[in-house]
């Protein structure tokens, strides 16, 4: 008997020893699965947290743009009125008013240059500058005597930049090459 005691005593201690394993196993496995619920839940609030950023980006570029618009609306609605009242004065001219009514002209073309260079707007060169398809669009092309080939002699519709970008080509007659002349 002697033998089988010795023998439940050493099973008893294995069990013990795997039930000692088994449990540390099994908070082992509960503390990594809870250390991965954290991570999730980190994840998953810096998600939210990054579209809520996205959102409210979104939103202050839209607030940003309104802005702007209203900013440049603001500036040209003094020349709109100035336009306005040269309409409804040049109706009620005479022809030894015009001259009055073409320096009201001027003064408001004046405003819309300051504006337009407020903004970085230039205007593209045209007469007499090589032509340059990245800057001009030919309309046609004529015989000069005052222009080589190849030369703007007109001005169709006026082109510009802003801030070095192309807002708007120049419309341009050139002059015809010799060659192509006869």
């Amino acid at each position: 008997m002697g033998k089988k005691k010795k023998d439940n005593d050493q099973r008893s201690t294995i069990n013990d020893q795997l039930e000692n394993v088994q449990t540390e196993t099994v908070e082992e496995e509960i503390k990594e699965i809870e250390v991965n619920i954290d991570y999730k839940d980190k994840w998953l609030r810096a998600q939210a947290d990054y579209q809520n950023l996205l959102k409210e980006t979104e939103a202050r570029r839209a607030e940003w743009a309104q802005y702007s618009e209203q900013q440049i609306l603001e500036e040209f609605i003094p020349v709109y009125d100035n336009f306005k009242k040269a309409f409804f004065n040049d109706q009620r001219s005479t022809i030894n008013d015009q001259d009055g009514w073409m320096k009201g002209i001027e003064y408001i073309m004046k405003q819309f240059g300051v504006i337009l260079k407020a903004h970085g707007v230039k205007e593209i060169k045209t007469v007499g500058e090589e032509f340059n398809p990245e800057l001009h669009e030919a309309m046609g092309e004529e015989e000069s005597d005052e222009f080589e080939g190849g030369r703007i002699m007109r001005e169709v519709e006026a082109g510009y930049r802003m801030k070095g970008k192309i807002v708007k080509v120049a419309k341009v007659i050139i002059a015809k090459h010799e060659s192509q002349a006869t």
